[in-house]
């Protein structure tokens, strides 16, 4: 999909002030609503599952749960997505993966979040199923069928393979590059 590298690297040279002077640009009130998020990235006409994993992304960015993500909230969730240590983002891959919030995730859940995912950047280079098989025949050694939040994120430091899908699945660079230089057209 293009150089990645080149963007991070000026995303992350940006300063506060400047982050700032958009996220007001954006949002003049200081708060960014669930639906002015989808209009931020010019989300529209999008199937129920990614619909969905919008309102889960939303929800994991609005950290104190009042309906709205303001500038702290979503410097803290860039930042993450940026620059957060590899533990960081798997507790954030899991809070966003476990939808139903009962602490662990399963196959089924996975598998949505992944079409999700592809619906939206249009991405479908592997199938969302092949994807869990091999995350859950890798990490849940228990073959219970769900991973708790321990289990997920030993796994996945365990077996390069796995970080390597995540990261690629979860690359959130084309969201921050709509963020940052706007949505055109």
């Amino acid at each position: 999909m293009g150089n990645h590298g080149s963007n991070l690297d000026d995303i992350l040279a940006e300063d506060m002030h400047h982050w700032y002077n958009k996220f007001m640009r954006e949002s003049p009130s200081g708060l960014i609503t669930l639906f002015e998020l989808k209009a931020i990235l010019g989300l529209k006409g999008m199937t129920e599952n990614a619909n969905s994993y919008v309102d889960q992304v939303f929800l994991t960015f609005d950290m104190d749960g009042d309906g709205y993500i303001d500038f702290v909230e979503y410097i803290a969730a860039v930042s993450l997505m940026l620059k957060g240590e590899i533990n960081q983002k798997l507790k954030w891959y899991f809070k966003l993966f476990d939808q139903d919030g009962n602490g662990k995730i399963d196959k089924e859940e996975l598998e949505t979040i992944f079409s999700a995912i592809q619906d939206i950047t249009r991405n479908r280079e592997t199938d969302p199923e092949d994807i869990v098989s091999i995350i859950f025949e890798k990490i849940d050694v228990k073959g219970e069928g769900e991973l708790t939040l321990e289990e997920f994120i030993e796994g996945a430091r365990d077996h390069e393979d796995i970080m390597d899908m995540l990261k690629n699945l979860m690359d959130l660079t084309p969201v921050l590059v709509i963020i940052v230089e706007g949505r055109t057209g």
